[in-house]
């Protein structure tokens, strides 16, 4: 056995003998959040503006804008959760939080671990790079270096996309990522347009979108065989859109109308 077969053994079961070990997901009805009063939503703190910290290091973005409002909504008060992109399903599966408004992508592979409501919000997934680098087709990723935060939708689209032998770098989030773009480490980042922007801030004209990785649509998930909870959370989403409120928040953090998504 090679040893890279043996440390790919070695990885998967050790993460079988961890979900092994998980206690068993708890669904949970509307009724009874509200005896509990308080709803634990799961959101990332490191995926500016959907999500990211304030001044005083609370919980802060579109995300946690739209928590609020749902928790509003259903009369429960709310205890925002930072999660991260490996560890946001683990969270939910593992009952430390009630829902995820977590910029979750929608996926046949996550939808049969979580239940997924209908989407709130939508993002443009791309290949970026300094302009100096040429990019135009999937081809041209072989011999490169390419960073993406690990277990994200950009993980998932570039794996999917790019030839033997580009060198794929996961980091734990899209601020290591970025991090590792700007220091040189590697010659193009996936990640979302809002990450682009980020860094378009901080360097100028020097990088630009190269591909286009995917475009995704983002759910409130909750855990399995809810059907009240995603009932609720659907009204809310649709009741929310048709008002207006998704849109003035979508506006708020990110200067644009929320895009026509799907109703389911």
């Amino acid at each position: 056995m090679t040893p890279i077969t043996r440390r790919t053994l070695f990885t998967a079961l050790a993460a079988a003998s961890l979900f092994a070990a998980l206690p068993a997901a708890h669904a949970q009805t509307v009724e009874e959040l509200k005896k509990k009063g308080t709803v634990n939503i799961g959101l990332l703190v490191d995926f500016p503006p959907y999500g990211q910290v304030d001044a005083s290091n609370n919980p802060d973005g579109y995300d946690a804008d739209v928590a609020k409002l749902m928790g509003k909504d259903l009369g429960l008060k709310v205890n925002l959760v930072p999660v991260t992109g490996p560890n946001r399903i683990p969270f939910l599966l593992t009952n430390k939080v009630d829902l995820l408004v977590a910029s979750l992508a929608v996926t046949p592979e996550r939808a049969k671990q979580v239940q997924f409501s209908r989407p709130y919000s939508a993002a443009t997934i791309v290949l970026y790079g300094p302009k100096k680098t040429a990019i135009k087709t999937p081809a041209d990723l072989k011999g490169l270096r390419v960073a993406v935060a690990r277990a994200s939708t950009q993980d998932t689209a570039l794996t999917a996309m790019a030839p033997a032998g580009t060198d794929i770098r996961r980091f734990d989030d899209d601020a290591s990522a970025m991090q590792a773009l700007l220091s040189g480490q590697v010659d193009a980042i996936g990640c979302s347009t809002t990450v682009a922007a980020q860094i378009a801030k901080r360097t100028g004209d020097q990088y630009e979108d190269k591909l286009v990785l995917k475009q995704q649509f983002m759910a409130v998930a909750m855990r399995q065989n809810q059907p009240e909870l995603l009932k609720t959370v659907n009204d809310f989403i649709a009741r929310n859109t048709a008002n207006g409120e998704l849109n003035k928040l979508y506006r708020k953090w990110l200067s644009a109308d929320l895009p026509q998504m799907p109703a389911n």
